[in-house]
């Protein structure tokens, strides 16, 4: 194929993806912006930021706090803390002490154990489908590194068949929180739910 002619279909194409106004046109920047973040901005995110999942939407309530503020919260709340030995301004340097909602983004870093405190906020997996994502309320070393988590708004640690809250090692760990983009995540579980209706 000569240059001219090769010129010629480079430029339909950009003219058709940039400046076309056709649903056509309109599906394949969607196509292409899905192929961008998930091949090429995703990745590159995790690797800067050490964790193959870089990014996280936030699916249930569990962190939330009720529209409290922190005094109200902790007031409300205080009980399970006091008894594990947390107090109130200890919780108050903790790391999102007002805790964050569903269809939240969170940003995360690298999984180092050592890195993780309590009061952080950690992403985790389980036996359930979707990671976990609870503060650090407790963390031990006995050989290997061993972590309890809670949610904000949840009684007490969960202990269940598909989660044990009070003994999550690294193994487990996918990323520490650092940022916080509110209500943005609402974009992803609405594309998700939109996938399952059609059982893709």
């Amino acid at each position: 194929m000569s240059k001219p002619k090769i010129r010629k279909i480079l430029k339909k194409t950009w003219h058709f993806i940039w400046e076309d106004n056709s649903i056509w046109s309109w599906i394949v920047n969607i196509a292409l912006a899905f192929v961008l973040i998930k091949f090429v901005v995703y990745p590159g995110l995790g690797l800067v930021l050490g964790t193959n999942y870089p990014v996280v939407a936030v699916v249930s309530g569990s962190m939330e706090h009720n529209g409290m503020g922190f005094d109200e919260w902790w007031s409300a709340n205080n009980a399970w803390y006091r008894d594990n030995k947390i107090s109130k301004e200890e919780f108050s340097q903790f790391p999102l002490q007002n805790g964050f909602n569903k269809g939240d983004i969170m940003i995360l870093v690298g999984r180092e154990a050592d890195k993780i405190g309590i009061g952080d906020v950690i992403v985790f997996r389980s036996a359930r489908k979707d990671p976990i994502i609870h503060r650090v309320v407790k963390k031990t070393g006995d050989g290997q590194t061993v972590f309890q988590t809670k949610g904000d708004n949840n009684a007490e640690s969960i202990r269940s068949q598909q989660l044990d809250e009070t003994r999550i090692t690294e193994e487990h760990l996918i990323g520490k929180t650092v940022f916080r983009v509110p209500f943005l995540g609402y974009i992803k579980i609405g594309f998700v739910k939109i996938l399952g209706i059609f059982g893709l």
